[in-house]
C-alpha cells in the first residue's frame, strides 16, 4: 500500500493588535479550512498559549498571532491558505511561509510548488527558493515580499528520515498496534517530558501525534511501509539535539534536517550526527524577512543493493 508521507507546510502571522486567531475565531472555521486542502479534523487538544489539531492528513497549530498547519498524502494545502486570505484580508497577514519538499510520487499529486506560488501571488508578492539538489533531496520555500523582518528567537525545526530501517518497518506495521505501543518505541515520554499529548493510529498502517507544552510544540507523522517509508518530526523545540535518539530508533538510509533562524546549525551537526552518516547536501540562506534558513541532506552509504521489484502493471498509474 502506497502513501505520501511528504508534508506540505504553511505558517501565517498576522497582526494580533487586529484579532487573536486564539480567542476569537471558532473551530467551525478551522474545520472550513483543513476541509478546504480535502482534509479533515480528527480531535483536538488546547493550553492556555495553543490549540493543536490532529488531521486526517498531518496537523494544525493555532497561537494567538499565528498558524501553522501541514498536510501530507494528495491534499491541497494551498486551497487552505487562499481561504485564509480570503476571511481575513491581506493587509491583517504580517508574513507568510510555504513549503513543499520532494515527494517520491510527485506526478499523483493534483498541483506542484509552482502552481501553488501562481495561486498565492495573486493576493501577495513573495519570493521562492529551493534548499537541495535537484536530483536529490529539496524543499521549496516560498515567503512574502515585504518589510516584515522575523525575530531571532522564532526557531524551528524539521527531521524528516526516510526509508527506516527493515526492524522499524516491520515493529510499525505490525497489525493492531497501538498508540501507547508506538510511543513506547519512540521513546516519547523521554523525549517530551510534561507536554500534553494527542495522537492517532491509522489503519492498516500510519501513526500522528501533535504535543504541546506551554508555547512548545511538536508533531509527528509516521507512514512505515517498507517500499514508501517516511517519518517527520516538526517543532520549535531543538530537533538536532534529539537526532542522536530519534535516529538510533529509525535507522533511516537517509534524513533531512532543516531549521529557520538556528544559528548554531552547522556546529550542531558536527557535534550530533552518527559519524557512519554522509551529508550530501547543506545550504544555508538568509531570507530577507529575516528567517536564517539551514537545510543539509545525510545519507547512509550503501553496501548491499535492492533486488528488481515486479510492479503491478494494472494497478493505478503512481504505482509505477
Amino acid at each position: 500500500m502506497f502513501f505520501e508521507g511528504s508534508e506540505k507546510k504553511a505558517e501565517i502571522l498576522i497582526d494580533g493588535e487586529q484579532l487573536s486567531l486564539l480567542n476569537d475565531i471558532d473551530d467551525e472555521f478551522w474545520s472550513a479550512l483543513v476541509n478546504r486542502s480535502q482534509a479533515q479534523i480528527l480531535s483536538s487538544i488546547e493550553n492556555e498559549y495553543c490549540k493543536a489539531f490532529l488531521l486526517s492528513e498531518s496537523s494544525l497549530f493555532v497561537w494567538s498571532d499565528r498558524i501553522l498547519i501541514l498536510t501530507c498524502g494528495e491534499t491541497q494545502l494551498v486551497k487552505a491558505v487562499e481561504f485564509f486570505i480570503q476571511k481575513f484580508g491581506t493587509k491583517a497577514i504580517k508574513q507568510l511561509t510555504y513549503q513543499r519538499k520532494n515527494e517520491y510520487f510527485s506526478n499523483a499529486q493534483p498541483s506542484c510548488f509552482g502552481d501553488d506560488i501562481k495561486l498565492i501571488n495573486q493576493y501577495l508578492p513573495g519570493k521562492a527558493y529551493r534548499f537541495g539538489e535537484m536530483d536529490s533531496h529539496h524543499n521549496y520555500v516560498f515567503h512574502l515580499d515585504n518589510d516584515f523582518t522575523a525575530d531571532t528567537d522564532d526557531i524551528t525545526y524539521e527531521l524528516l528520515a526516510y526509508q527506516i530501517s527493515e526492524q522499524a518497518s516491520k515493529h510499525l506495521t505490525q497489525p493492531n498496534l497501538s498508540a501507547e505501543e508506538i510511543r513506547q518505541f519512540l521513546c516519547i515520554d523521554s523525549i517530551l517530558p510534561g507536554f500534553i499529548l494527542d495522537d492517532f493510529v491509522f489503519s492498516p498502517y500510519g501513526y500522528s501525534l501533535n504535543a504541546i507544552n506551554e508555547q512548545q510544540y511538536l508533531t509527528i507523522h509516521v507512514t512505515p511501509q517498507m517500499d514508501s517509508s517516511y517519518i517527520s518530526f516538526e517543532s520549535n523545540v531543538d530537533l538536532l539535539s534529539l537526532a542522536p535518539k530519534l535516529l538510533e530508533i529509525l535507522a533511516p538510509k537517509s534524513f533531512d534536517l532543516m531549521s529557520f533562524n538556528e544559528q548554531a546549525f552547522e556546529q550542531k551537526l558536527a557535534a550530533l550526527i552518527p559519524i557512519q552518516y554522509v551529508s550530501k547536501s547543506r545550504v544555508c540562506k538568509k531570507l530577507d524577512n529575516g528567517y536564517l534558513v539551514n537545510f543539509a541532506n545525510y545519507i547512509l552509504p550503501q553496501t548491499t543493493f535492492a533486488e528488481p521489484i515486479m510492479i503491478d502493471i494494472s494497478g493505478e498509474n503512481h504505482a509505477l
